[in-house]
């Protein structure tokens, strides 16, 4: 049965009345959004959840006396008779704008005792704190409501899109043990075993690929994630919801075209008016070839600028300061920004003095003018023939400017230079969601801090190559069957095609130095169930609260959740964290010590 709107309390929503229903006498509830008096006549604006009505009521009756009494944000009963409006007062902006609502009778349901602490019915700003601490108020807001709403429905279509594809949604427990999975864990105490405790699961990893091992073939979940980090503007602190997806006999390419469809309809279906989907199917890009091209591993293909690789070029040349740079370990990296000699020298400094903020010397540039001559700072020290193959590489044309950065760490400096330039000179497209799949991510890195071999990406990765990799090559050549989906610059989700396999489980620890005890250990339900045969299985886990952020336009993922921690993760409005009673301890066993300062 659809809903009709009708309760005990209204016979039709806020959004429901039209011409249609005119002459009709109905029933509406809701929070009194505005009321105006135009001097023997009051309006309400009468709002709820689905939409507004505008209500009027004549100078005579109790009616109108009590109307005069309601501040905003009173929540009432009206009955009247729906009439047509005149057509110079018709609201081409409402819905229900080419009716009103002749009130003859208001009840009374609710009202504030006391001043609102921030306005619903203005767009004015309130401090953030002000907001997550009358969180229910800020949600009233039409925005914030919306928002709400467009995250229900999101939700609501991935589930039937997974379903749809074979994938049946199971859920995994919120209390499990802890394990080294990356992050930092949300411990809960036990009580009835002293001084053990369980975790708050950071993803559902191991149970999704146990259910593997259970026979079940495709899985899905809106799962709820928990991990003990700081915020940042793409990630609330405490919790987040992924859709954790996994499968059963797929390889890699089985996974992308089993979750692209649904990234593609999800996106295409919630856009905002003149948004698009514009590069499905989505491109594959290597690690190596994201960090060179782009100078990080979640591009954004939106900005046109390529970064190329000049170091070669500049080793034995001229200009000294990056040939010395190159023979003590530096990168050459180059951006050729089209059309850019139109730009006045003002640019260029402003520019050199912002790289001087990032500790570079400064930012080189070589210039094409219309007539084929290369001018800049540094073309001097350089011989026609490696002009020329700066211009090769970059693929320069006339009125065209090359920059180049010389540093240890060109690589990722050149894709803070690139974005930097993009957002300068207004180069991102605008009004698209473009996609790509990073795939080939290293199995370790070097942790210069440790100083030793750690996982890059997740633990449970197959290696490229097997055992035979893991025995045979530098483990910092090894590549994963490891891969990001990537929006706008934004990681929406990371996955794998997982190690199935105990022995080269075994092998891929121990090079992350953990001993066979300490798998058996913190993964002792994970390596003793392959132990009795585990099918190849893939998966990924798409961040809900990104996608919804992505679709609603905004850049605070808060926005986008109905009861967000703030940045210190603090629940402002329920008061937690919270001191617990000295009984609620002695349960537990625990004893709180003082701080120790740092």
């Amino acid at each position: 049965m659809i809903f009709s709107g009708k309760t005990a309390y209204r016979t039709h929503t806020c959004d429901e009345l039209r011409i249609s229903n005119a002459g009709k006498v109905v029933t509406l509830s809701g929070f009194v959004h505005r009321i105006r008096d135009h001097g023997g006549l009051l309006f309400i604006d009468l709002r709820d959840h689905y939409g507004m009505t505008q209500c009027v009521l004549q100078e005579t009756g109790d009616a109108f006396k009590i109307a005069e009494t309601l501040k905003d944000e009173t929540i009432i009963a009206i009955t009247g008779k729906v009439v047509k409006r005149a057509p110079d007062t018709i609201n081409p902006n409402m819905p229900t704008g080419e009716i009103e609502l002749c009130v003859d009778t208001i009840e009374i349901l609710s009202a504030p005792e006391t001043q609102l602490p921030l306005q619903v019915n203005v767009e004015n700003e309130f401090p953030e704190d002000t907001r997550l601490t009358y969180r229910y108020l800020d949600l009233r807001k039409k925005e914030n409501h919306d928002n709400i709403i467009l995250r229900s429905k999101i939700i609501s279509h991935i589930r039937t899109e997974m379903t749809s594809r074979g994938f049946l949604e199971i859920q995994t427990p919120i209390l499990t043990s802890s394990s080294p999975e990356g992050a930092r864990d949300y411990l809960v105490p036990s009580r009835i075993h002293h001084g053990k405790f369980y975790a708050l699961p950071q993803a559902p990893q191991q149970f999704k690929q146990l259910l593997m091992v259970a026979g079940f073939d495709r899985y899905f979940q809106i799962a709820p994630c928990f991990r003990d980090e700081d915020a940042r503007a793409d990630r609330s602190p405490g919790e987040f919801y992924q859709l954790d997806m996994e499968m059963s006999f797929a390889s890699q390419e089985d996974v992308f075209e089993a979750i692209e469809p649904v990234l593609h309809s999800t996106f295409t279906k919630f856009a905002p008016k003149g948004y698009a989907v514009t590069n499905y199917p989505f491109p594959r890009i290597t690690f190596d070839d994201a960090m060179l091209h782009y100078g990080c591993d979640k591009p954004d293909l939106r900005n046109p600028l390529i970064i190329e690789d000049l170091t070669e070029v500049f080793r034995n040349s001229g200009f000294g300061a990056f040939a010395n740079g190159i023979a003590n370990g530096a990168k050459v990296r180059s951006i050729n920004v089209p059309g850019c000699t139109k730009e006045p020298r003002s640019f260029f400094d402003k520019l050199n003095d912002w790289a001087k903020e990032l500790g570079l010397p400064g930012l080189g540039y070589i210039s094409l003018t219309s007539d084929g001559e290369y001018k800049g700072p540094i073309v001097k020290f350089l011989n026609e023939h490696e002009l020329a193959e700066i211009s090769r590489i970059n693929h320069t044309k006339p009125g065209d400017v090359v920059f180049l950065i010389c540093d240890k760490n060109a690589a990722t400096l050149a894709g803070t230079v690139r974005t930097k330039l993009a957002n300068s000179l207004n180069l991102v497209e605008t009004n698209t969601y473009k996609f790509c799949w990073v795939v080939d991510f290293p199995m370790y890195e070097y942790d210069d801090e440790l100083k030793q071999i750690v996982f890059s990406h997740n633990p449970f990765s197959m290696p490229q190559g097997g055992l035979q990799a893991l025995e045979t090559m530098n483990p910092l050549e090894i590549k994963a069957y490891q891969y990001d989906i990537v929006c706008n610059g934004i990681e929406l989700s990371s996955g794998a095609i997982r190690n199935h396999v105990p022995e080269i489980m075994y092998k891929a620890f121990e090079i992350a130095g953990y001993g066979r005890e300490v798998v058996d250990n913190k993964f002792r339900a994970m390596i003793k169930a392959f132990k009795y045969g585990a099918p190849p299985h893939g998966g990924c886990a798409p961040g809900i609260d990104r996608m919804v952020m992505l679709l609603a336009n905004t850049e605070n993922i808060r926005e986008v959740i109905a009861f967000p921690f703030n940045q210190k993760a603090e629940d402002l409005m329920m008061g937690a964290p919270a001191e617990v009673t000295p009984q609620q301890l002695k349960e537990l066993h625990i004893a709180i010590l003082p701080q120790i300062k740092k």
